[in-house]
């Protein structure tokens, strides 16, 4: 690696979606019905309780574990994690240590270069989670905190990754992917806060690494990620030293803070958890049949509707936006595959990400009808974002959705005809040709452009007729009129 090369691995927390918690029958429901509600003496740790394994919550992480390609081990076990923090409440945490439930797999991302890259995954393990700490104000200039403990023993799966990633995209990559994967996988529910949390380890080639904790999003990642880097190429320019530590990430100024000098593994005081046998799974785990992942998904998609790679990977990333997909063009797949798999990707995600609205928003009918409408010459491209953006705004706005043919006739959106339109006793008029006569009329300056070589001038022109038409007319017509009326008027 050249000097100066960032490097990056990340301990991933992810909240694995089962309703009882990992060793007791507690709602794992931890916001419903007021803080300390969902807790009893055992996810407690009072004296005399005895922890019992959750079966589904190792169920799912064995998914999770094949599903990155780890090997299951034969044997692993569970250990007692000793140090103290309020959120805490047994002064211990149950967790896996020397001998996790997985090693030794890979998830593979698009990389920073062209082609895709081979994240290796360290371990996967099962542990509990602590509680949470409810800040009065906020976590820098609080009043004073609180501890709810409804949390605390939620089944958590910790993914440990090399530190084979380059730079906070990469992390940021990493991070969607494994997240779509846990999401096909049903283990994992996104849309919980605090489902997803991130402790990132980053060094600059040579120097001490700085582990960043608790990181809730995936922006986020990447954010403190870049920080940082800043950060520690800035202390070494000047000749400092970057020190090993634990930082905290401050979202809301999006700076890191440093919170104390880094743990080694000895200050933790391992020892195997007394309460609890060892796991033998081997027999269970070769039961285990995965579902359609999204690498293999996204090869489909490819192969059967002839979607792009980039489309391809974009409608994967997302076990909502494919599954949206296909329901789209189930109808018609011939037609409607590839002007679908345009329209999702570059079009209907946009829209969405402006109005902070998720795919869960559309109805799949009505979209195909819109697609329909294009496909069929009805209304052009430009019309069908118009119609897109108002069925959109209506569902945001809790109006009554129209169906995209009534929103057309509204606005009068259909393609203006190149065809002479009139009567017997009238004039015939050509729509389009009437709108570039418009246009060259009051435009001489970019006709005259035009006829200096300009080329930008003609798409000037081709764009005023466009506006004139309201976008109603098709561009390929408007192209070629244009052409031909400013080759009549050389």
């Amino acid at each position: 690696m050249a000097e100066g090369q960032v490097i990056v691995g990340l301990e991933v927390h992810c909240q694995l979606d089962t309703k009882s918690k990992l060793f007791c029958g507690c709602s794992t429901d931890y916001r419903a019905d007021g803080p300390n509600t969902h807790v009893c003496p055992v996810c407690l740790g009072l004296p005399g309780t005895m922890p019992v394994l959750n079966k589904r919550a190792i169920e799912y992480a064995m998914r999770v574990a094949k599903a990155l390609n780890c090997t299951v081990l034969q044997e692993s076990e569970f250990s007692r994690k000793n140090y103290f923090y309020p959120d805490l409440d047994k002064a211990y945490q149950i967790t896996q240590y020397d001998k996790p439930l997985a090693e030794g797999g890979y998830l593979e991302i698009e990389g920073d270069e062209s082609g895709e890259k081979r994240i290796r995954i360290t371990r996967v393990h099962v542990e509990e989670d602590p509680g949470r700490l409810v800040h009065m104000g906020n976590a820098e200039r609080g009043k004073y905190s609180l501890v709810d403990y409804n949390r605390a023993g939620i089944p958590l799966i910790e993914i440990v990754s090399e530190p084979d990633m380059r730079s906070p995209k990469e992390a940021r990559k990493f991070l969607n992917k494994l997240r779509a994967t846990l999401e096909y996988l049903s283990v994992f529910d996104s849309e919980k806060e605090g489902s997803l949390r991130v402790d990132a380890n980053i060094s600059i080639l040579g120097s001490e690494r700085v582990e960043v904790k608790n990181i809730t999003s995936y922006k986020g990642v990447e954010k403190a990620l870049t920080f940082e880097i800043t950060r520690q190429k800035s202390l070494l320019r000047r000749g400092q030293k970057v020190e090993r530590e634990t930082r905290h990430f401050l979202e809301a100024r999006g700076v890191t803070q440093s919170s104390r000098s880094k743990e080694q593994e000895h200050d933790y005081r391992y020892f195997p958890e007394p309460d609890l046998r060892p796991l033998h799974v081997k027999s269970w785990v070769e039961g285990i049949v995965l579902p359609e992942l999204p690498d293999a998904r996204r090869e489909r998609f490819i192969v059967q509707y002839g979607c792009s790679l980039n489309h391809a990977r974009t409608l994967t990333g997302d076990l909502r936006l494919a599954n949206f997909y296909e329901q789209v063009v189930r109808p018609d797949p011939a037609g409607l595959a590839t002007l679908a798999d345009t329209w999702i990707s570059d079009t209907l995600i946009g829209e969405l990400n402006y109005r902070n609205m998720s795919i869960d928003a559309v109805d799949p009918a009505t979209f195909t009808g819109l697609l329909g409408l294009i496909r069929e010459g009805v209304i052009t491209d430009t019309s069908g974002i118009e119609v897109l953006r108002v069925m959109l705004d209506q569902h945001l706005n809790n109006q009554a959705c129209e169906k995209p043919f009534a929103i057309v006739d509204r606005l009068n959106l259909r393609k203006v005809s190149s065809a002479p339109a009139g009567s017997e006793t009238g004039p015939v008029i050509n729509p389009v040709l009437q709108s570039i006569a418009e246009v060259l009329a009051s435009q001489p300056g970019a006709v005259e452009d035009f006829r200096k070589g300009k080329k930008g001038a003609f798409n000037f022109l081709v764009g005023q007729v466009m506006k004139k038409t309201r976008g109603c007319a098709d561009p390929a017509e408007v192209n070629r009129m244009l052409a031909e009326e400013l080759k009549k008027e050389a």
